[in-house]
């Protein structure tokens, strides 16, 4: 139930599914490292049935995707070594800060849109 609400509030609102899921594992129980690793792994599968869909349309390019997932992977043990290494409530106040700036960039985006829709006849 969990990944299907979020998957539909992320695509409602334009943002990664780990804003809402990393929230709710924690109230859930688990930690902020726990919830954040339990996230990633979440992802993998939406990424499989993703590329598959977009292979079979003719919009997949191996190589971009090959050089983007070799990225994420290092940027993934990057990440995971810099969480590990910081306390549990400092990792908790920066993911506060990022779900913070998306709120702000939601804010400003619907902003825009409104702004434009307005002027229009």
């Amino acid at each position: 139930m969990l990944g299907l609400a979020a998957g539909i509030l992320a695509g409602l609102f334009g943002v990664g599914g780990g804003i809402l899921f990393v929230p709710t594992l924690v109230a859930l129980g688990l930690g902020q490292i726990e919830a954040q690793a339990t996230s990633l792994l979440a992802i993998l599968p939406t990424v499989v049935a993703g590329a598959w869909n977009q292979r079979r349309y003719g919009n997949l390019r191996i190589k971009t995707a090959l050089v983007l997932g070799v990225s994420s992977v290092v940027g993934v043990e990057g990440g995971a070594w810099i969480a590990t290494s910081l306390p549990e409530d400092t990792l908790r106040r920066l993911f506060g800060i990022l779900l913070l700036a998306v709120a702000v960039q939601l804010a400003w985006r619907a902003r825009r849109m409104r702004a434009r829709y307005a002027d229009s006849p």
